[in-house]
């Protein structure tokens, strides 16, 4: 019997993903284990594992389809003694994503129609959850909730009712589109939320006056702006899954979390002794710490010793955690990742290092496991390498604080009392006022000003 192989759900959170790569072609025999294909999920490129023995039949996606649905058949395999080459691909999964199989729809998906003879349908509870599918007009942007116009009586064309959904309807409506001259790539040729969102402006119907009395018409407006400008030269770039996800969140992050920011400055040179000493006993064995390394585990211990700190809003809940993992943020060339250094208080500063530059190798080249970069209790951001002295960054949901570092400058500090010239390095800390009180974010940001200027409390 055939076997299906579908686009696996490689992380908690992923609900499509990329088809990067085929390992395989149609007629490979595979074994348990064999790569089959790369996935690129929202953070990372993963390598897709055969599970059974048998020969690969039918390529239903193509590499480098994008957006391809956790589920969906991306190609049939035959069991041993099978004959691969009897095996037809059903026709609706032999489609693009374009031409995904259709879902069971919600109601302002189902094609509009006359109701003036139909029986009243049952009023249905509305889902706590949005169906997520090929095809709905939903999720940010979709424009549900919208001020739009309820819809008007059901288009059509050449005599013939057009199918199109409720919201495609209402936003045609709006910006007085003819959904005649709409192409639908919904469903059977449905019209769907992004066809009239990039109709062109030639498609719109001259609206018709509303009495006999209707106003002279108003000047044309100014024709908008293109953008970008016609003469500047540009280039057009695709975003990467990374990128697009981290947009989405950090969006999300600013929108709906409280953020306040509390700043302090702290004397390096104690840190910067430290690490020097360290290095010069680790040389032997090929390691070397890092500023940030010792940051990271400045942040822990703080963070231990202010629990209140450690903690995560949850709507009627407040969740403190026992342990500290810090998500430490690594850039990409398509976005940025944030691996984790799990219980990292309780770690030596050589581990936190070791671990730190395999995270870092690893987040780079797209192999990252989901459990490395999903979670965390808190995060850091590090831009000091590139001069930055100060800056704010974006909470990490649903962390409740991140703290960004600054560069190491020389500028004068009061040391041991006296004026003296010092390397002084300004953090930030970006707290969640819903989980975080601003005393409470104060007590954390002292803690770790303490162990940056007494960095042997950090090794106690």
């Amino acid at each position: 019997m055939a076997i299906e192989l579908t686009m696996p759900a490689l992380s908690p959170t992923m609900e499509v993903g990329t088809l990067s790569k085929w390992m395989v072609a149609e007629g490979d025999s595979v074994e348990p284990g064999d790569l089959l294909a790369e996935i690129e999920t929202d953070k990372a490129t993963m390598e897709f594992e055969a599970v059974d023995p048998g020969t690969v039949a039918k390529i239903l996606i193509a590499e480098g389809t994008e957006d391809v649905a956790v589920g969906t058949a991306i190609a049939i395999m035959a069991e041993e003694g099978e004959d691969a080459s009897s095996i037809e691909a059903p026709t609706q999964r032999e489609a693009t994503k374009s031409e995904a199989p259709e879902l069971k729809p919600r109601e302002e998906d189902v094609p509009t129609t006359d109701t003036a003879d139909a029986p009243s349908p049952k009023a249905a509870p509305a889902p706590k959850t949005a169906d997520k599918g090929y095809g709905r007009d939903e999720g940010p942007g979709s424009g549900a909730g919208t001020d739009l116009p309820p819809a008007g009586p059901a288009p059509t064309k050449d005599g013939e009712r057009l199918s199109v959904t409720p919201l495609a309807r209402r936003i045609a409506e709006a910006k007085g589109l003819d959904l005649a001259a709409v192409q639908g790539s919904g469903p059977k040729g449905r019209i769907v939320k992004a066809d009239v969102e990039g109709a062109a402006p030639g498609k719109a119907k001259a609206a018709a006056p509303t009495s006999a009395k209707a106003a002279p018409a108003a000047a044309a407006p100014a024709a908008p702006a293109t953008y970008p400008p016609a003469d500047a030269p540009h280039e057009t770039m695709k975003l990467s899954n990374v990128r697009k996800i981290t947009a989405r969140r950090l969006t999300e992050s600013k929108q709906t979390v409280p953020h306040f920011y509390l700043t302090i400055d702290c004397n390096l040179d104690p840190v910067l002794k430290l690490r020097k000493e360290l290095n010069a006993g680790l040389a032997a064995k090929g390691a070397k710490l890092s500023v940030n390394d010792l940051i990271v585990k400045a942040l822990a211990v703080a963070l231990e010793e202010v629990p209140n700190a450690n903690v995560q809003y949850a709507g009627d809940e407040l969740i403190q955690y026992n342990r500290v993992d810090i998500s430490v943020a690594v850039a990409l060339e398509g976005g940025l990742i944030t691996p984790i250094i799990r219980n990292a208080a309780e770690k030596r500063l050589s581990t936190i290092s070791e671990e730190m530059k395999d995270l870092a190798e690893r987040a780079r080249a797209g192999k990252l496991k989901p459990e490395e970069f999903q979670g965390g209790t808190a995060s850091l951001s590090n831009l000091g390498m590139y001069g930055i002295k100060q800056f704010e960054a974006v909470i990490n949901p649903p962390q409740g604080m991140i703290l960004a570092v600054g560069a190491g400058e020389q500028r004068p500090h009061v040391v041991d009392g006296a004026l003296a010239l010092a390397t002084v390095m300004s953090v930030t800390g970006s707290f969640d006022h819903r989980a975080i009180d601003g005393a409470t974010g104060a007590e954390l940001m002292a803690a770790i000003k303490w162990l940056i200027e007494n960095p042997m409390g950090m090794l106690a």
